[in-house]
Formats: C-alpha cells, sequence, structure tokens
C-alpha cells in the first residue's frame, strides 16, 4: 500500500513529495557516515525550518504551517525512510515542546518561541525521564523552588533528544515540596534554555541505533529560572505533558512506518537481484512470504496512524487509537528489519547494505515514548 492510496489532496502528495526530495538531496548521501560517526549535523535544522518542517503543526500567524496531522504525519515517514534520527528530531520538535508551548503558554511565550521555532532558529526538546524515572515518569525528583519572582531547579534529566543543540528544553520538575508530595499533579513545565546559570549538558549516550540524534543527560546545579519561563499552572506540567505525548506517539508511529518500509523496499530489491540456485530469490515461496508478511503489517501500521490523527484532528478521544498506532507500528519496525536481515543473509549483517543500520534503529522504537508494555497497559484500561 502505497501513501498515494490514502486518498491525499495535491496539497498533501506536494509536501510529502517535497519531504521525500529533500532527505534523499540532504541526508541520503551523508547518513552511513553520520551513523558511524555518531554525527548530528545542526545545518539540518536551519534547511528543515526553511521548509516549514519545524513548523508544521503551528498556526500561521507563528510562521507554521497550519497543518492537519495526517499530512504532517506523511512528511515525517518521508524523512523516516531515509534516516530516523532525522525524523525523531522533526518528531519531538514538532510533537512536544512546540505542541506545549501552543496550548499551555502565554501570548509572550508563543511570541518568544514559537517563530523561530517554525523558521528552524530555535530546535526544542523535551526533558521528562529521569535516570530513576522512566516509565513511572510521575516519579521523577527534580526539584523546582520558588525564590522570589524566580523557580531555582536541581536534579538530572536522562534520554533527553537534541538536549545538547537545543534551544528551548520543556523540563518538567517537582513543584511540591518534600512534605507534600502530590505525584503526577504536583509537578510543573519549565522552558528551560541553555544559557541560564547552572544548565550543564552531561553524558552523551553512545547508542546501539540513532546514532546521529544525540541523545543526552542534563544536570541542573541551582539553575535559576525566570518565573516567565514556568509554563502554564505550577502544579499542571505532568498533566500538560501527558497530553502531548499523545502527538509524540504519533510521531514515533510515523517513523516506526519509515523505518519498516525502508526495510520492505530494500529487502525488495535485493530479491529480484540476489540469484541462488540459478532464479532470483524472489521466486521462492520462503521469501515471497517474508514480503508479504512485512508489506501487510506496514500497510496496516500506516492505517492505524492515520485514523488515529484523522480522529484527533476531529477533536475526539485518542489516547487508545494512538497508543494502539504506536505499539503496532513500532513492532512492526521491529519485525520488517528482522525479516530484511534475514532475507539479505550474511550481507544483512554487514555495514555495506542498509538493513543492518535499519534494524539497529528499529529498536528503540518500542522503549522510548512510552514503551510496548506501557502501550498495551493504556490500551488495556481504555477498554474499561
Amino acid at each position: 500500500m502505497r501513501a498515494d492510496l490514502l486518498g491525499l489532496t495535491e496539497e498533501q502528495r506536494g509536501i510529502r513529495d517535497l519531504a521525500r526530495e529533500f532527505a534523499m538531496a540532504e541526508i541520503a548521501p551523508f547518513i552511513a557516515d553520520w551513523d558511524e560517526r555518531a554525527h548530528f549535523e545542526p545545518s539540518l535544522v536551519g534547511k528543515m525550518g526553511e521548509l516549514g518542517f519545524l513548523g508544521m503543526l503551528l498556526p500561521e500567524e507563528y510562521e507554521g504551517l497550519a497543518l492537519d496531522t495526517s499530512t504532517y504525519l506523511l512528511a515525517l515517514e518521508e524523512i523516516a525512510v531515509v534516516d530516523a534520527s532525522a525524523a525523531v528530531m522533526m518528531s519531538v520538535h514538532n510533537s512536544l515542546p512546540t505542541q506545549m508551548i501552543l496550548r499551555f503558554g502565554n501570548d509572550e511565550q508563543k511570541e518568544r518561541f514559537l517563530k523561530p521555532m517554525a523558521r528552524g532558529e530555535i530546535l526544542g526538546a523535551f526533558a521528562l525521564s529521569e535516570p530513576e524515572a522512566g516509565s513511572d515518569a510521575a516519579s521523577l525528583t527534580t526539584q523546582a523552588v520558588r525564590d522570589g519572582d524566580d523557580w531555582v531547579l536541581n536534579g538530572t534529566k536522562s534520554w533527553v533528544t537534541s538536549g545538547s543543540h537545543a534551544g528551548a528544553i520543556l523540563t518538567m520538575a517537582r513543584t511540591d515540596s518534600a512534605t507534600e508530595r502530590k505525584g503526577a499533579r504536583g509537578i510543573g513545565a519549565f522552558i528551560v534554555t541553555p544559557d541560564l546559570p547552572g544548565f550543564h549538558v552531561g553524558k552523551k549516550e553512545d547508542k546501539l541505533g540513532l546514532r546521529s540524534s544525540p541523545t543526552v543527560q542534563l544536570t541542573f546545579d541551582n539553575m535559576r529560572v525566570p518565573g516567565a519561563s514556568l509554563l502554564g499552572e505550577p502544579k499542571m506540567g505532568f498533566v500538560y505533558a501527558m497530553q502531548s505525548l499523545e502527538n509524540g506517539r504519533l510521531g514515533i508511529a510515523a517513523q516506526s512506518v519509515g523505518i519498516a518500509r525502508a526495510a520492505l523496499e530494500a529487502a525488495t530489491a535485493y530479491a529480484a537481484e540476489r540469484h541462488q540456485f540459478d532464479r532470483p530469490i524472489r521466486e521462492f515461496q520462503a521469501i515471497q512470504f517474508k514480503l508479504a508478511d512485512m508489506a501487510t503489517r506496514v500497510a496496516a501500521s500506516r492505517t492505524l496512524m492515520h485514523a488515529a490523527a484523522r480522529a484527533k484532528d476531529r477533536g475526539e478521544t485518542v489516547k487508545q487509537a494512538t497508543s494502539m498506532a504506536k505499539l503496532f507500528a513500532s513492532e512492526t519496525a521491529m519485525f520488517c528489519t528482522n525479516q530484511a536481515v534475514q532475507i539479505f543473509g550474511g550481507y544483512g549483517y554487514v555495514k555495506d547494505y542498509p538493513v543492518e543500520r535499519l534494524f539497529r534503529d528499529a529498536k528503540v522504537t518500542e522503549i522510548y515514548e512510552g514503551t510496548s508494555e506501557i502501550q498495551r497497559i493504556v490500551i488495556a484500561r481504555e477498554q474499561y
């Protein structure tokens, strides 16, 4: 199932094609080298901003494209087919920090951050997880204490995508005291900028996949944050974050579909070229069945994702739908890359061919922005 069969408008086809052309021209020639060196290419941020890819969901008044969710996901899938690392940068930026500021920020915050974020002048990041607070994110311990008009933050954040290059980091910290712990209802959201005294970029993770997307720890050492950087109500930050993660799950679903599609396309081409027993291996039923299963799962993942996106744009409750899309698409990415490596055989295990990288990139989609286990919990609870 090609994206064209989704009943796209002319505008959607144009944006999808623009994303595909951009990825092939600006990313594809360099991705093997960037992956090998774990290199993040900062010029991509500006280039993606110029084309509108970093403000796709923002209103025109903030220099965004004001697009619907499905159109955004079409573009994101095309980026992910070429490079999942660039796709996760685009996904996090569009889905989390920009949307949190748009939905919950005041006019001053929107004016200060959203326009330059849409232009690619400021890259956004999202800091929720901590060394001891992953799936149980509400147990975070980073503390924010009010001091006059300011807040003073102390703590460590982990697994922050783009954290070493971001200019606006949506950071969750406890605003309740140690004696009045209120769990999820005692956490605030702050727009942290790297120029604040006490802000430090810590360890850069040496990852299995997504190697050209920097993932870092951030530490806050008596970091003084102006009161104007508090987003919304001081004890509602976790609620804001959870609502915004519904957008994030769809972004990871699109990334996963892109990875799976890349694996399918590579395996299909290889099966036509590779000969064994005097014929191309695509003529063997064992290979045909693998390709059929891969194609079916890619199509089903894309359908789930766009159904959730359309429901979201209609204003419907989509908590279960986005979890279903993220769960199925991420497990499809892992399935398809595994099958692709098998079809390539020994060549799938070496870096001369792309499926080795796709396999490594796929795994994290089952982990971040809510593990597969957490998605199943969400889906099951929504059934009650």
